[in-house]
């Protein structure tokens, strides 16, 4: 897999600081379609991409049930 230089990585303002959430990369998502996805807790590991619409859908539904 190839890594992203610094895609700027963002997490939720609602994501505690005990770095157990993930992080996604929205300029990235922005200019190519494809939202990158890491683990906030060890980020030298490798992350994934996942659809843009795809994501929304996830978003949407964690906003939902409230996680």
């Amino acid at each position: 897999m190839t890594r992203l230089p610094d895609p700027g990585w963002a997490r939720s303002p609602y994501s505690a600081n005990n770095g157990e959430c993930i992080e996604w990369a929205a300029s990235h998502a922005a200019a190519f379609g494809q939202v990158p996805i890491r683990d906030s807790k060890d980020t030298t590991l490798a992350g994934f991409t996942v659809a843009a619409p795809a994501w929304s859908v996830f978003v949407d539904y964690a906003k939902s049930v409230r996680v």
